[in-house]
């Protein structure tokens, strides 16, 4: 990876700088083609907004030219703003978003095993390699703890269970920032489930000596492992991660149903009669019913649920011939519970 990564450093250096037209190969030449295109775009915007040469700003640039995907670097060439070009080459934005089209597909919501809910939290160490570990060596992964945990003091981190995240049980995925602390040389980390395949993507790359941070989601591993997290580093380095949420699988819980009845409903001796139950209030919906007579004598005819009106219906016969009957209907009304 290293001499890939000097290959097309001297690759953007002479084509994208000097614009000297070969290239050690026709994919490097596209890359080469691809990372000039960006420094083109936006080494104005950098000079302006953040003050760096943009023959400089190459140079930072080529490990996230050299690792990228060609589909990633085509599309942070077409990208309409600086962020999401940004956010392309650490393959952190859908290249579908990021160039304004429609995706590749839909996404159902309400569908538990899809679907995660965001539980925000006040920032939290979990993670600080100066104080506990040391540094993460180069190319390699070092793991780490992040829920059912109530101290991170262990790993570095805060002495508590950061707001209640460590008591939040095995939740699917952290969002995070990530911070590379002084490397001793440039490269990048990635962050990735436990025992999980390491994605080509970077979450962050960095320079060094520098420090610099990004953003992240990650999935975590939900097996019965201590350890949830793993990263891995291309260079020897300190590294510090603050959770600021985590995201859990969707609890839908009871639903919240009351029962509704009908007045009594005369049936005179030998006749049928009909009834409803009262409707559903504001907010409920009618699931189903039932129907009731006071004596043996007394049979349902029929009973059924009718969502237009809220209400269950019941059909009577009374089959005593000298005495009237008395008939009930009643509802079910459910509805989500509160917040759903």
């Amino acid at each position: 990876m290293a001499s890939k990564s000097r290959l097309f450093s001297s690759v953007l250096v002479f084509s994208a700088l000097l614009g000297a037209a070969q290239a050690a190969s026709p994919v490097d030449a596209q890359r080469a083609r691809l990372g000039q295109e960006i420094v083109r775009k936006w080494g104005g915007h950098v000079g302006q907004t953040y003050r760096m040469d943009a023959k400089v700003w190459a140079r930072e640039m080529a490990p996230a030219f050299a690792e990228a995907s060609m589909e990633e670097l085509s599309a942070a060439a077409s990208a309409p703003d600086f962020n999401s070009m940004n956010k392309l080459l650490l393959g952190q934005q859908p290249m579908a978003a990021a160039v304004g089209g429609d995706g590749d597909g839909t996404q159902t919501l309400g569908e538990t095993t899809t679907d995660l809910v965001f539980v925000p939290i006040t920032p939290c160490r979990i993670v600080d390699t100066r104080l506990a570990g040391g540094q993460i060596a180069a190319n390699t992964v070092r793991s780490f703890d992040v829920t059912a945990v109530s101290d991170y003091s262990f790993q570095g981190g805060d002495a508590s269970n950061c707001g209640g995240a460590g008591a939040a049980g095995s939740f699917a995925a952290a969002a995070i920032n990530f911070t590379v602390v002084t490397p001793n040389g440039a490269g990048f980390i990635t962050a990735f489930p436990f025992l999980g395949t390491q994605p080509l993507a970077a979450t962050v790359n960095y320079t060094a000596g520098s420090i610099v941070g990004n953003y992240t989601v990650v999935k975590l591993d939900q097996g019965a492992s201590t350890n949830e997290l793993s990263v891995f580093s291309f260079a020897q380095t300190h590294l510090v991660a603050d959770m600021v949420g985590y995201f859990i699988n969707p609890a839908l819980g009871a639903l919240d149903c009351v029962e509704t009845t009908s007045a009594n409903i005369t049936v005179n001796a030998n006749s049928t009669g009909t009834g409803s139950s009262a409707a559903c209030a504001a907010g409920y919906t009618i699931i189903s019913g039932g129907c009731t007579m006071s004596t043996f004598d007394g049979r349902v005819v029929s009973s059924r649920s009718f969502p237009i009106s809220n209400t269950h219906f019941c059909a009577f016969r009374n089959e005593n011939a000298g005495a009237s009957n008395i008939g009930v209907a009643y509802g079910r009304c459910c509805r989500l519970p509160q917040g759903r």
